[in-house]
């Protein structure tokens, strides 16, 4: 017996509904797309952008079909996004396996007695060599039976001598405007700590990471219940750097943490290798200074850094100015062959922009419009558009070589990097490049949404009006609205 239903059989039934649920189907996707674009337009509506000049562009990772776009062919400051470029260039060109090579070599084979005469460091553009790596080198250089060194020889002739762009004038004492050369330590950059005494009219306490003969401490701070303040001056004199500590701490607070950047680089890093020798029970006598390496030396010992990825990832997480640029000027002489290249070129900005600019347009990038002046984004002269930045995203990631290193580099939405306490209603499912200048916020990478759809994108702001941190919440609150479906 067949069951009736207002006399329509449940088979009438079934097959009514299926047609009608195919049909309103069809109808809804469109409709979706269409309101995930109305929504991530109403996000550029926010107070803080208003005024301000946008380049903005989503794209479906997989296929590329634009998602949402406002003015992405529009060329602006990016910033750090800058850094991206930078980063695929550097990928592109190394491998993610390359290792940046410091050399370590003599006048003469190491003799019975351990006695180096001169010890010269050749350095190859690792900007990534932080006082544990230099730590490393030395216990090295002592296990291959080095005890004692009368004189240090450093080599960073790799790289030009212009320590900083000159399109970033001023420069300033801040860590982010660390000086770049072939053989440097610490990224440039120093730590000074400040504790206040025991009791209100005591001198602060004074210390410097890492402590090394190369800084001179002048402390006229006290520990006092005035709102001076605390101030912390860098003064480069010959040779050395000078620090200043002057105004007031507060009894009982926690030390103040200050990081400022290096006046003499080359300096700084012999320092930082003297002391580090001596830790590993190697004497060191003599001078320290700059020279070249002769055509006699006898290497010692060929130090290999951390692999390429890794520095990409440290450029990307922390945004840092000084490691992006010695990757350009390292891309304008390229990855060190076996035998020796007397005629290898020094790295300039000028050449290793051209570089990048050389290895985006092979991978297909389209540059039209665009000014690329250095690798981090700190000069102002640099003109991106959201379309650029996404185009390359896209080369890199499509390419087994580059993509997965690029992506797994990025900071993660709530999680670390540039963006550990950005982002949250996104987190974990954000990967992108920050950028921060005055009058400047950008936001550019990866998202992924709740419903499993993916996207690579890049919004860059210039000229926002109010504070920096509403541009960025408005950036934020955008990139939420792609992934969560019913964010506002």
């Amino acid at each position: 017996m067949r069951l009736q239903l207002n006399g329509l059989s449940w088979r009438h039934l079934i097959v009514g509904f299926a047609a009608t649920f195919a049909a309103a189907l069809c109808f809804a996707l469109p409709v979706a797309a269409e309101d995930l674009a109305v929504r991530l337009e109403r996000a550029l509506a926010a107070p803080a952008l208003q005024g301000a000049s946008l380049s903005v562009l989503v794209v479906d990772r997989e296929t590329g079909a634009t998602v949402h776009a406002r003015s992405a062919d529009r060329a602006l400051v990016p910033a750090s996004t800058q850094k991206l470029l930078t980063a695929i260039a550097a990928l592109d060109g190394f491998g993610a396996g390359h290792r940046f090579e410091t050399r370590l070599l003599a006048d003469r084979p190491l003799d019975a007695t351990g006695r180096l005469e001169t010890l010269f460091v050749e350095g190859a553009g690792d900007a990534s060599l932080t006082s544990e790596q230099w730590w490393r080198l030395a216990a090295d250089l002592a296990a291959k039976g080095v005890s004692r060194v009368d004189g240090i020889v450093l080599d960073d002739s790799g790289f030009d001598r212009e320590r900083w762009h000159p399109s970033w004038a001023p420069i300033t004492s801040r860590a982010y405007h660390g000086p770049i050369g072939a053989l440097t330590a610490n990224y440039g950059a120093f730590r000074v700590i400040v504790t206040p005494g025991d009791a209100v009219g005591d001198p602060v306490v004074v210390r410097i990471d890492p402590p090394v003969p190369y800084f001179e401490v002048v402390n006229r701070a006290q520990t006092a219940r005035s709102r001076r303040g605390l101030r912390v001056e860098r003064k480069g004199l010959s040779g050395r750097d000078q620090i200043v500590v002057s105004g007031s701490v507060r009894p009982g607070r926690k030390p103040a943490d200050v990081w400022r950047s290096v006046s003499h680089p080359l300096a700084y890093t012999g320092s930082v290798l003297a002391s580090q020798l001596r830790a590993n029970g190697i004497e060191v006598t003599g001078t320290i200074q700059a020279g070249t390496v002769p055509p006699s030396a006898v290497e010692v010992l060929a130090f290999a850094g951390h692999p390429m990825h890794h520095i990409v990832s440290l450029v990307l997480k922390h945004s840092s100015n000084m490691m992006a640029e010695s990757l350009v000027k390292a891309l304008a002489r390229g990855p060190r062959g076996k035998d020796p290249e007397p005629s290898r070129p020094v790295g300039t900005w000028l050449t290793g922009m051209a570089e990048v600019q050389r290895r985006l347009e092979a991978m297909g990038v389209s540059l039209e419009g665009a000014s690329l002046v250095d690798g981090s984004g700190l000069s102002r002269d640099n003109r991106v558009s959201a379309r650029l930045l996404v185009d390359a995203m896209r080369a890199a990631d499509r390419d087994f070589a580059l993509g997965p290193d690029l992506v797994g580099a990025l900071p993660i939405a709530g999680v670390d990097g540039t963006l550990r306490k950005r982002a949250e209603g996104a987190r974990a499912q954000v990967r992108a490049k920050t950028g921060t200048l005055n009058g400047v916020t950008a936001l550019a990478g990866f998202a992924v949404s709740q419903a499993g759809d993916a996207y690579v994108f890049a919004f860059l702001v210039n000229g926002y009006r109010g504070g920096a941190g509403r541009a960025m919440d408005a950036v934020d609150a955008y990139v939420e609205t792609l992934v969560v479906p019913d964010a506002p």
